[in-house]
């Protein structure tokens, strides 16, 4: 340690604390460095919030109430009641039929998402309950190559539909996708269409369909089953709409107005049904659930015989 009869004695004029400010800058091997990883700064306001405290508060940030990305896994966690989920078609995982190959080959781009995410693809769905209300449900994960909808996501959403109408009970899918995935080729783009007959099938029963747009709902996701909703609403802030300012700019040689794919702007101009904050969800899909009829249960529905079976 340093005293100041040391630092009288044996430092040069001038420079009595510099040993201490090297100390301060350079602290002994051993010290306590704060763990990485505890703080994030909000993309908005640019505010250092405690991880823990975001998590605790559904990751929105307190100050200026920007809505944090939400796993599929979380978010379902969020808006189901504990132990009441039970997910389908967990078997189906994607394959490479058009042995695509751009800086890696497909399928190790699929492995890759796989061991991020956790996830076999890029939506997780299922049955459950919310607020004691039966709903088949699903979620899009975002991380998993940007949500992006292929041959098992375009599978999972029209089977979803089916199981819907099967039980009577409304669907509720939370979309956040950047749009089909290139590396599945047409065979992407088919998915819009059958995705779209499956919910049309549905709707000719009777059966609601809620749609929630999270950040971002973009590309074929958003040119299909996302507006098809018979309600739509979005989470506050979400990015939302088909192509990129740039290549609409390009394209109809005009200036966008500022903020013309957010949530708000298509509210404003009647694209939407409502913009719920995301602390506001649960009650709302509840209150939902219970005004189209919804049935009441205390338990899930068996998990079905073809959860495990997978597509060519």
């Amino acid at each position: 340690m340093y005293n100041r009869r040391h630092l009288e004695t044996t430092a040069a004029p001038g420079s009595e604390f510099r040993p201490v400010l090297n100390w301060i800058r350079s602290p002994k091997q051993g010290s306590s460095d704060v763990p990485a990883g505890l703080w994030t700064k909000c993309p908005r306001c640019a505010t250092l919030i405690y991880r823990k405290e975001l998590d605790r508060n559904l990751r929105v940030c307190s100050r200026c109430g920007y809505h944090h990305r939400l796993s599929a896994t979380d978010r379902l966690a969020m808006v189901l009641d504990e132990g009441s989920f039970r997910e389908h078609d967990e078997g189906l995982v994607p394959e490479d039929p058009l042995e695509f190959v751009d800086e890696q080959p497909y399928p190790t781009r699929v492995e890759e998402a796989q061991r991020r995410t956790g996830l076999p693809e890029a939506i997780v769905t299922g049955v459950g309950t919310i607020e004691g209300r039966r709903a088949v449900v699903g979620a899009m994960e975002f991380g998993f190559l940007g949500g992006s909808m292929g041959a098992v996501v375009g599978e999972k959403v029209a089977r979803s539909a089916e199981r819907a109408a099967e039980l009577r009970c409304p669907l509720v899918v939370f979309a956040a996708s950047g749009g089909a995935r290139m590396q599945e080729g047409a065979l992407s783009l088919l998915q819009m269409a059958k995705v779209s007959v499956a919910l049309g099938r549905l709707g000719s029963l009777g059966v609601m369909f809620l749609s929630v747009l999270c950040d971002p709902t973009t590309g074929g996701v958003a040119a299909s089953f996302a507006f098809q909703g018979d309600i739509i609403m979005a989470e506050p802030g979400a990015l939302i709409g088909f192509a990129g300012r740039r290549v609409i700019e390009q394209t109809i040689r005009q200036k966008l107005p500022e903020g013309f794919q957010t949530a708000e702007f298509l509210m404003e101009h009647g694209l939407l049904d409502a913009i719920v904050p995301r602390q506001d969800l649960r009650p709302t899909l509840g209150r939902l659930l219970r005004l189209c009829g919804a049935p009441a249960t205390a338990s899930p529905p068996p998990l079905p015989a073809d959860a495990q079976d997978s597509i060519a």
